[in-house]
């Protein structure tokens, strides 16, 4: 039994390297799983582990293959999107100010939670576009718009646009060099680049952060 949960875990967790499976193996429940996994992915602050860029870069390159449908795929995953980030939103602004004096838990990692929030104070409404690209901030920034009270007809004017561009970006990405016959023959190595470069801007402001965190140590000094 336990061998069969640790099997489904992986596949949850690694669809991205799993698709071509789900796919002869479910149909077109593929779609219904895709939806759930991108929902999942922006819709709840638990769940930013999920796969984003990678397995929407997959499923294009499926669609390539013939094995999905691109149109029926970049509508249901936008509307997947824009409707998760909509519900954190919601959670975000229900909850209020307060979750920022609570304690560390396993459901609310607080080091993401400000680090989004930072992002977000640097970068305004801009950051629910731009964190459409950003693994795991993509998954607080709505939530930490909610928090900020921000007004709800400019978050979801933000969110659909980043929605659909994210969406697009990814999957067209893998309809059009997926099946380049290097990435086809290293498809493993090219997802874990995707994740890498996916990372780079998160990196970037993190190494911003420390070096003026150094910078102002010094003039303390």
């Amino acid at each position: 039994m336990m061998e069969v949960i640790k099997f489904f875990i992986d596949i949850l967790l690694h669809l991205d390297k799993h698709l071509d499976w789900v796919i002869r193996t479910y149909g077109l429940w593929t779609y219904a799983i895709l939806f759930l996994i991108i929902f999942c992915e922006t819709g709840l602050i638990i769940t930013p582990f999920l796969p984003g860029d990678s397995l929407l870069f997959a499923a294009g390159t499926f669609v390539a293959l013939g094995s999905l449908d691109m149109g029926l795929l970049t509508v249901l995953l936008s509307l997947a999107a824009i409707v998760g980030d909509t519900v954190n939103y919601w959670i975000g602004y229900a909850m209020g100010p307060k979750v920022f004096t609570r304690e560390n838990s396993r459901l609310l990692n607080k080091e993401h939670l400000e680090r989004t929030h930072r992002f977000y104070k640097k970068y305004g409404g801009k950051t629910i576009i731009l964190a459409r690209f950003i693994p795991i901030i993509r998954t607080f920034a709505p939530f930490v718009a909610g928090i900020g009270k921000m007004a709800y007809k400019r978050f979801i004017a933000f969110n659909v646009v980043g929605g659909i561009a994210w969406i697009l970006f990814f999957v067209f990405s893998g309809y059009y060099f997926g099946n380049i016959p290097f990435v086809r023959n290293n498809f493993i190595f090219v997802i874990l680049a995707i994740i890498l470069i996916s990372m780079l801007p998160l990196v970037i402001e993190l190494l911003n952060q420390w070096h003026l965190k150094k910078q102002t140590n010094r003039i303390l000094r």
